[in-house]
């Protein structure tokens, strides 16, 4: 099996790559004066290219470092014990991978790139010892953190308590909002995954996700071609989920 190929990063080219990244909020936190970020410098050791269905890490792999994703788009999942692959999330630019090893040590999903993509590599140890020193950057992590189990929690309400239709549109209300944030259209964009790890991920069938973006097309709520999707009436979608916000 083909493994991701790794960059070494120099001293030189780190600056310019995390200044000029969406993560640099993590990496180079507001307000740092020069000795810190010259300890910075040093903590994203390399950058990995991980190629379309390529796997970055494996469950049951050791937990060494975190991943912030500069380019590209993964999915997250495990091995069910009836053989299944569960899908556990879906991450893009600007965000975290790899937090699921930190508790045990080790992977507990495995890794999957939806398209050529592009992470830098922070080894974990060094990443706690340099939050020990440096107050903001442990702050930023913190916050990284936080994002993640209100993530977590959202997805348990999401599977809980919603129908179908209600699942699909507070899945797509997240994308647009996550697609914003990161200076992409929030109205307009292609689907990384299929429709059926999609259906994975919502607990719902694949024929179940088909009826229902097919019936959002007859609503006039989205148009889909393949898997291009334009939200045509956002606040549509948020009705159906009975809330203002996902």
């Amino acid at each position: 099996m083909e493994k991701p190929a790794t960059i070494p990063l120099t001293a030189v080219n780190l600056r310019t790559a995390c200044t000029q990244c969406n993560l640099k909020e993590l990496c180079l936190p507001v307000g740092l004066d020069d000795v810190d970020l010259e300890r910075i410098d040093g903590l994203i050791t390399a950058r990995k290219k991980v190629k379309r269905q390529q796997h970055l890490y494996r469950a049951g792999e050791p937990f060494e470092a975190i991943y912030a994703i500069r380019t590209g788009f993964f999915k997250t999942d495990i091995l069910t014990e009836d053989g299944r692959d569960q899908v556990t999330g879906f991450q893009m630019a600007g965000e975290i991978l790899g937090l699921d090893g930190i508790s045990t040590d080790r992977h507990v999903c495995n890794a999957v790139a939806l398209e050529d993509s592009d992470v830098c590599m922070i080894p974990f140890e060094r990443l706690e010892e340099l939050s020990r020193r440096i107050e903001p950057l442990q702050r930023q992590f913190h916050k990284f953190m936080s994002r993640e189990i209100v993530r977590e929690q959202g997805i348990m309400m999401l599977l809980g308590s919603m129908r179908a239709e209600e699942r699909l549109a507070a899945f797509l209300i997240n994308l647009s909002q996550r697609m914003r944030l990161r200076g992409y259209s929030a109205s307009e964009f292609h689907l990384r995954m299929t429709r059926e790890e999609i259906g994975s991920y919502l607990g719902l069938k694949l024929e179940t996700v088909s009826r229902a973006f097919s019936k959002f097309q007859d609503d006039g709520l989205i148009s889909v071609h393949q898997k291009h999707i334009q939200i045509l009436d956002a606040d549509g979608l948020r009705r159906l989920i009975g809330r203002a916000n996902v």
